[in-house]
């Protein structure tokens, strides 16, 4: 089967599309201050891709088949966030305000796991302050008993 006329136009879009769209266009790279902090942008990137053609047959008697053809894209980047990263604790900044409950919640999952695990430090160091003879020391050979 010969070649085309429609491939070459889809190929020729397709790389010109690869181009304009990579993995450092979603999540970008990261810029660090001068006071030690880092920050990510975050994007979300729509592309669409539409392309199509027809052969015909041509008045002439022995000239080939016509085509017509063709094709187009388009690219939508827009910034989402920002996820920063400063003394070893990372936050997202979102840019835009929640759409809905559902993006609230996702939002606040962070800030409530630091919490949770603030409250369980907090609770061990006050058990390890009243009872130190109390505490279990890490078994750090490897070995552990044998279930019975």
């Amino acid at each position: 089967m010969s070649e085309r006329p429609i491939n070459g136009l889809m190929d020729t879009t397709l790389d010109k599309l690869k181009q304009m769209v990579d993995v450092n266009t979603v999540i970008g790279t990261p810029i660090t201050t001068a006071d030690g902090a880092t920050i990510i942008p975050v994007s979300k990137v729509v592309y669409g891709f539409a392309s199509g053609g027809s052969e015909f047959n041509s008045k002439k008697p022995d000239s080939e088949n016509l085509f017509g053809g063709g094709s187009g894209a388009g690219v939508t980047i827009t910034p989402l966030a920002f996820i920063s990263i400063y003394n070893g604790e990372v936050k997202l900044l979102n840019i835009s305000a929640y759409q809905d409950s559902k993006d609230r919640a996702i939002g606040m999952v962070p800030d409530v796991l630091d919490k949770i695990v603030g409250l369980f430090k907090k609770d061990k160091d006050k058990k390890s302050e009243e009872h130190p003879e109390s505490v279990v020391k890490e078994d750090t050979t490897g070995l552990e008993d044998p279930k019975v």
